[in-house]
């Protein structure tokens, strides 16, 4: 269990540090024009970087607390966050008429939920 929870964790910190990166430092003129990113034309620019960087958090939240033994009480919080910020991406994905990304936010939310549950 402990190693599933771990690979878990790690695989939502990847997609997490992913998502920061590309939000946080990539033009919002090339985030619009890439799949999956037509939403981001529609938002301010400040707002897509602070969802950037509260995914870059995430990423650190998912994994630092339980590997450095500091709070690890933070994993579980940070993966219910996780869930909600999926069901933003959902939501918005939807209005956009981007089936295929709301699958996989479903996925990514079903992953959050297993770690919620696992580390609390």
């Amino acid at each position: 269990m402990e190693i599933a929870l771990w690979i878990a964790a790690g695989l939502l910190a990847a997609v997490a540090l992913t998502g920061g990166v590309s939000k946080t430092f990539v033009p919002q003129a090339k985030l619009a024009a890439a799949p999956g990113g037509q939403w981001t034309g529609e938002r301010s620019a400040g707002f897509v970087k602070t969802l950037g960087v509260l995914e870059l958090l995430a990423a650190a939240g998912l994994i630092l607390p339980a590997a450095l033994g500091i709070a690890p009480v933070l994993v579980p919080v940070t993966a219910a966050c996780w869930v909600l910020l999926m069901i933003g991406a959902m939501v918005t994905h939807l209005r956009h008429g981007e089936a295929k990304f709301v699958a996989l936010n479903l996925t990514y939310l079903a992953i959050a939920v297993f770690v919620a549950w696992g580390r609390s």
